[in-house]
């Protein structure tokens, strides 16, 4: 009688595989197709749109962008630690590295790991680089009535430009941050002595500088701020992609470049998910789509297409980026950003 007993519950078990999975072994199917949650990675910025399609026609898996930026990103992280939205953030690697600090992420070294430098991972794999672009002016030349193009932090003071220029906030925004620093380091300061820069940008708000909260590059394309400062690889895809009349410049005092990274949330509802993410991110398809939008992959086994190399600014352009240690850049935001709040926006 037990024997015909376990025989039918045997059965059942079966049946219930073969129609919705029977224990934790008949839910990997549906879990496997996600959809794995990405924070910080909109559909117009560094081809987010185009690396999230190529991975779920990968591997099935359903992978919907998200608006946030670096700022918003971490602030979701830390108020969801207790129940975990996300599978993965990307944030500038300022965040990354505070996102670390407060315990909201999770090591994972993929395959590729040893391929990135050391100065541009977390050694335990709580954060690591895809990918590098450079603080420069998007200049949106139809929109200068005449004006010549700027070549320099100091050209954006000049009256001519009033009204003209804006950067994400500081405040918020990992591009933002690297804004700040980038001008301040240009016109001789250090991530010790922030004064050039917090006077710098006191005259410049003076001058109407604008500082939205959210990714800007459409509102340089429309005009609306015709002096972008910003990531180089947005004012190429404008440039080149869009067909929009945008110059790119490397300001001639400096500038910095600002790298990005990946995480593995803690505690994430889909790891595995995460992971293999993270995984495509990283592999030579990923970071050559990462190059479509012009950015410089992460990977010196992965080259940027020739034709895209030549329509970026000139090598010599881009030696005049100034070594930051980015530990130090991020252990001093607080206090940046809080003169930022009594000094350039009080």
């Amino acid at each position: 009688m037990r024997s015909r007993i376990a025989l039918v519950l045997i059965g059942v078990c079966v049946l219930s595989l073969i129609v919705s999975g029977c224990g934790t072994g008949g839910q990997a199917p549906a879990a496997s197709k996600g959809p794995v949650i990405t924070y910080n990675t909109p559909e117009q910025w560094a081809n987010w749109g185009a690396v999230l399609k190529a991975f779920t026609a990968k591997t099935g898996i359903q992978a919907p962008s998200d608006p946030k930026n670096s700022g918003q990103t971490l602030a979701a992280l830390e108020a969801e630690a207790a129940k975990p939205q996300a599978d993965a953030a990307y944030f500038g690697i300022v965040f990354g590295i505070q996102a670390a600090q407060k315990d909201l992420i999770a090591p994972y070294k993929p395959a590729v790991f040893s391929q990135i430098p050391d100065n541009l991972k977390d050694p335990d794999g709580k954060w690591m680089t895809i990918h590098q672009g450079a603080i420069a002016f998007l200049v949106n030349t139809d929109q200068l009535k005449g004006a010549p193009v700027p070549k320099s932090w100091k050209d954006l003071l000049d009256p001519q430009y009033s009204g003209k220029v804006g950067f994400l906030d500081p405040t918020q925004a990992a591009v933002g941050y690297s804004v700040v620093v980038a001008g301040n380091l240009a016109l001789g300061g250090t991530l010790d002595n922030f004064d050039p820069g917090m006077q710098y940008f006191a005259q410049l708000k003076k001058n109407g500088l604008s500082l939205p909260a959210q990714t800007a590059t459409a509102m340089v394309q429309q005009g609306e701020i015709p002096i972008l400062i910003d990531a180089d690889f947005n004012g190429y895809k404008l440039e080149y992609i869009d067909q929009a009349h945008i110059q790119v410049v490397i300001p001639s005092e400096g500038s910095i470049a600002i790298p990005y990274v990946i995480s593995l949330v803690k505690n994430a509802p889909h790891p595995e998910l995460g992971k293999q993410l993270i995984d495509f991110v990283l592999s030579d398809e990923g970071q050559r789509l990462f190059t479509e939008s012009y950015l410089r992959p992460v990977r010196s086994q992965v080259q940027i297409d020739p034709k895209i190399a030549q329509q970026m600014a000139p090598a010599s352009d881009y030696a005049r980026l100034i070594p930051v240690d980015f530990a130090k850049m991020n252990s001093v935001q607080s206090a940046v950003v809080n003169r930022w709040k009594s000094e350039v926006v009080k």
